[in-house]
């Protein structure tokens, strides 16, 4: 029932959204040229049943829709954007007295909306690489001038599948990482081929070892064969418990946890982490922090934001985690890594974002 609530909320959204951009078309564009924004809105509700079905089906038809109306998701959010601009623009225009047309409003509005979905489509498909210098107090030797590698949000599905994952992995491979941290939303929640997909990482060979919770999205699905899909390639699941590595003391808090309170100091204190040793928590996302601050971990690894892929998602995404929605930021005790992950989620845009993987680069205190 609270599943059907939201799947209603959305579509009203939606629904509001195309009423909005159709009108400002006809108004500013003529009518006769709205059945534009009436096709990309049409596909872009198309993305709710595909998505729906893509939790429960694993076709290629679905695949083959999936990409489309995602990319119609994003046109009409940016032409929603466009269509605010018309109408501000307008009331600029009237108020000041300047002799500018309708239409040339619409067109230089609705010509930068699609301007800017084409250039985040190109922009989503670039993996950069961030590097972080990351200091530890009582850092053991062994970790010092070690590299990490980080990566969240790949988001493998029906829009991004095997040959992403083997992209993604090859990049990784490429940086030579001591250890490596996989910060949830692997998987998009879609039916695909879970085996296919884990096995380029089994390529990768991290001497102090390969670690990974999950993320929201990992939990739509099966999460047991996700679990045994990474762990037949190799990497160590850390099912909300902590390893030591070479005095370095991992922690791995699977998302669902993370996200309620007592469960997530339940963890942390069977954990019965050391003070005066540093401490590394995965958790897929940048919320809870006072708590792992209570408990004493040196830097938590996170992911989920996508640093809002593209305005004005990105205002959502810093009025909800606040500074912590991005970059390297300290709360207390606790230092926060948040990246921006290597995939997207829904439209497969970035503007103003980048797709990336964080390089970790380990020194002592």
């Amino acid at each position: 029932m609270r599943r059907f609530r939201r799947i209603a909320v959305v579509v009203t959204v939606l629904l509001i959204a195309i009423c909005f951009v159709v009108c400002t078309w006809a108004s500013f564009l003529g009518g006769a040229s709205a059945g534009w924004p009436a096709g990309v809105a049409i596909a872009a509700l198309g993305y709710i049943p595909v998505a729906i079905l893509g939790f429960r089906l694993k076709n290629p038809l679905l695949r083959v829709m999936a990409i489309p109306t995602a990319v119609s998701v994003g046109l009409l959010s940016f032409a929603f954007v466009a269509s605010v601009v018309c109408w501000v623009l307008k009331g600029i225009v009237r108020v000041v007295g300047i002799p500018i047309q309708n239409p040339l409003i619409g067109y230089s509005a609705f010509g930068l909306a699609l301007a800017a979905a084409v250039y985040g489509l190109a922009n989503a498909a670039i993996i950069r690489t961030t590097r972080y210098r990351v200091t530890l107090r009582n850092l053991p030797d062994g970790w010092k001038g070690k590299t990490g590698v980080m990566v969240s949000d790949i988001h493998l599905g029906n829009i991004r599948s095997v040959e992403f994952s083997q992209r993604v992995a090859e990049r990784v491979k490429a940086l030579g990482p001591d250890v490596l941290f996989i910060c949830g939303d692997m998987f998009d929640g879609a039916r695909v081929d879970l085996e296919a997909c884990a096995a380029p990482w089994s390529a990768i060979n991290a001497p102090m070892g390969s670690f990974f919770v999950t993320g929201n999205h990992d939990e739509f699905a099966d999460s047991p064969k996700i679990l045994e899909a990474l762990r037949g390639a190799g990497i160590r699941v850390l099912d909300n418990e902590a390893v030591t590595v070479g005095g370095l003391q991992i922690v791995g808090v699977h998302d669902g946890l993370a996200r309620e309170d007592r469960e997530f100091r339940h963890v942390l204190a069977q954990a019965q982490l050391d003070r005066d040793r540093p401490s590394l928590l995965l958790n897929h996302q940048p919320s809870h922090l006072s708590i792992p601050d209570e408990y004493g971990v040196s830097l938590q690894l996170s992911g989920h934001t996508h640093k809002g892929q593209f305005w004005p998602w990105s205002l959502l995404v810093v009025a909800v985690f606040g500074p912590f929605a991005y970059g390297l930021n300290r709360l207390g005790g606790l230092q926060v890594i948040t990246s921006s992950g290597v995939g997207t989620w829904g439209p497969p845009m970035r503007v103003a974002t980048r797709s990336e993987i964080v390089v970790l680069e380990f020194s002592g205190a």
